[in-house]
């Protein structure tokens, strides 16, 4: 059995202070623990200025500021907890909550704590920053059968050893505790809010807050990056890109004739533009972004406003104007980094099941995607990344390389560096894919073709897409057109604006069965290093440690992708590789290097 080793640095499982000595317990041993716990709770927490919870008063202490709600309102909120029986994130839950929504004492007074308050994440994002309630451990509600109950009823003094002992050790106990609820409050805020724009999220809860708080929302900064003008020239020049898209929607007009047309994430609605002037009878053109108040004024200025409408919101959550239930053709470039990253294509596949007519013959504009890896030297990238930190004047600065081999590198790799032949790992076939499918594990074998002995820096992975005007899934063997500098299509000039389309001819045949020579007609393009560059790049997985090979020597093992379990958008990615060299006569041992895409 061959042996497995993790190239990914683990953390370190334990530390020094994680000592059994007995002497440990004393309280000059806790350096640790004391540093942890000062990140959110000091010596002064409860001496800070408090406002109060229901008035714009602020109060020199917490407890000031508890004692006015109770006599001036009728609230004691330690007695509501512990009524309630809540624990720490509950209570955090309850605070926000009267800070935010203003409940009066006698809506609190009727809670039962089987409110969905008591389980939402928006009341676990602080109203007032630094808020006093937050940051003090409150002891007033430990209670356990071998403990003190509360401070309001405290146990009698030990009267031996024994007692004390267990009393110290249960108090140790229930302040570990206190201290990881709040490490875990701590991480969970940070990982929900940028403080920078904290203000602007607490303040505006946007026009969906009851559907977008039941669940973690990875979609603001998504959006948001769309919204911006910069990203949008990105896409359009990536000749590559765009004239492939314009290439099948304007020579494929009995496809698109009289067509009912939806454009998932428009943006500028370039796409949406191509297939109006393609024929189709009507374009909607869906898009979340801020970039849809411009695609609708472009739309207007082209003179397409009786054939476009451009529909502002999320494909998940809009309807079709005029009682439109189902199109026949969807277009979007949903495409991301390492071909899923961002997780669009979700959406797209909510949209065809949604919206695609499902008699048949509805048309996925793209149709199938592969994810193809290959073997990567690498040199230029492994200098650029890792080795130029070695020596900056005359100073090694290596230790900040070393946090680049847990993230995927998106950047354009030389064709030269490649020295092997592509392996797919995923086929995608956009009319039948589920979302499930999305994560996956596939097997890879991928052999050396260097003529010389060489080191392999990297795993590279890229994304070929194809166009075909019907349901049919393409057979493996069918190649993706490579784009080199200074082909036709990207010098063609398309007649999208005040030009009109050629003259159809009525002999091209079937609307949903559109071919050339008795073959079907595809489009294709692809995003490896052999075609020439677009926005998509190539995805690089740098190798802690790179294989040594020759030709013939071969890389096999699996490729896992999955969404981030914390931000849905980004991907998780595991590759398990061994070598298996001419000369020798076993595999080696199994590598394992974990990454991710963001």
């Amino acid at each position: 059995m061959s042996s497995i080793r993790f190239a990914t640095p683990l953390a370190t499982q334990c530390s020094d202070n994680d000592s059994d000595d007995p002497s440990s317990s004393d309280s000059e041993d806790y350096p640790e623990e004391d540093n942890n716990f000062d990140d959110w709770v000091s010596d002064q927490a409860l001496n800070r200025p408090c406002q109060s919870l229901f008035d714009d008063i602020h109060f020199p202490s917490v407890d000031d500021a508890l004692r006015h709600d109770q006599s001036t309102h009728g609230f004691n909120l330690t007695e509501t907890c512990t009524r309630l029986n809540l624990d720490l994130h509950q209570r955090i839950r309850l605070i926000n909550y009267i800070r935010k929504d203003k409940p009066t004492p006698s809506q609190l007074s009727s809670l039962t704590g089987k409110e969905p308050l008591f389980t939402s994440d928006e009341y676990l994002l602080p109203v007032i920053e630094d808020d006093p309630l937050l940051l003090q451990l409150d002891l007033d509600d430990w209670s356990d059968d071998d403990g003190p109950s509360t401070l309001a009823h405290p146990q009698p003094e030990p009267t031996d050893l024994a007692t004390a002992v267990r009393r110290i050790r249960y108090l140790e106990e229930k302040l570990s505790q206190a201290q990881k609820d709040l490490a875990d409050y701590r991480s969970i805020v940070s990982q929900k809010v940028d403080v920078a724009s904290f203000a602007e999220i607490i303040s505006d809860p946007g026009p969906s807050t009851s559907k977008a708080t039941d669940a973690r929302d990875d979609d603001s900064h998504y959006f948001q990056s769309y919204g911006e003008i910069d990203i949008h020239a990105v896409m359009i020049n990536d000749k590559v890109r765009t004239s492939s898209y314009a290439s099948f929607i304007l020579k494929n007009p009995l496809l698109f004739e009289n067509a009912i047309v939806l454009d998932v994430g428009c943006g500028t609605g370039i796409l949406s533009l191509f297939a109006a002037k393609s024929g189709a009878k009507h374009v909607y053109a869906v898009e979340a972004s801020g970039i849809a108040d411009k695609a609708e004024r472009i739309v207007q200025a082209n003179g397409l406003g009786d054939v476009i409408t451009v529909i502002r919101g999320k494909v998940e959550e809009i309807k079709l104007p005029n009682e439109v239930t189902h199109v026949d053709i969807i277009i979007s470039e949903w495409m991301g980094y390492a071909l899923l990253y961002e997780s669009m294509l979700d959406s797209v596949l909510h949209a065809r099941d949604r919206f695609l007519s499902p008699n048949g013959g509805g048309i996925m504009a793209p149709s199938q995607c592969r994810m193809m890896l290959v073997l990567c030297e690498g040199n230029e990238v492994y200098k650029d990344r890792v080795g130029s930190w070695s020596d900056v004047y005359g100073f090694d600065l290596s230790e900040m390389a070393k946090e680049v081999y847990d993230n995927a590198i998106v950047d354009v790799v030389p064709p030269e560096s490649i020295v092997s032949a592509p392996c797919p790992i995923k086929d995608l076939h956009l009319r039948t894919i589920t979302p499930r499918q999305l994560d996956f594990k596939s097997s890879f074998s991928l052999t050396c073709t260097s003529p010389m002995r060489t080191k392999i820096h990297a795993f590279v992975l890229y994304f070929d897409t194809f166009f075909a005007a019907d349901e049919e899934p393409l057979d493996p063997s069918v190649p993706v057109t490579i784009i080199k500098e200074g082909d036709p299509l990207l010098a063609e000039v398309w007649p999208v604006g005040g030009k009109s389309l050629p003259k159809r001819r009525a002999s091209m045949g079937s609307v949903r069965q559109v071919k050339e020579g008795g073959k079907k007609k595809i489009t294709s393009f692809s995003t490896g290093p052999q075609s020439h560059p677009t926005h998509w790049k190539q995805t690089v997985f740098l190798l802690r440690e790179p294989i040594a090979a020759e030709e013939g020597t071969v890389v096999s093992g699996t490729f896992s992708c999955k969404k981030n379990g914390e931000n849905s958008r980004e991907l998780d990615v595991e590759i398990h590789y061994s070598v298996k060299r001419l000369e020798d006569s076993t595999v080696g041992e199994t590598v394992v290097e974990i990454y991710t895409v963001r």
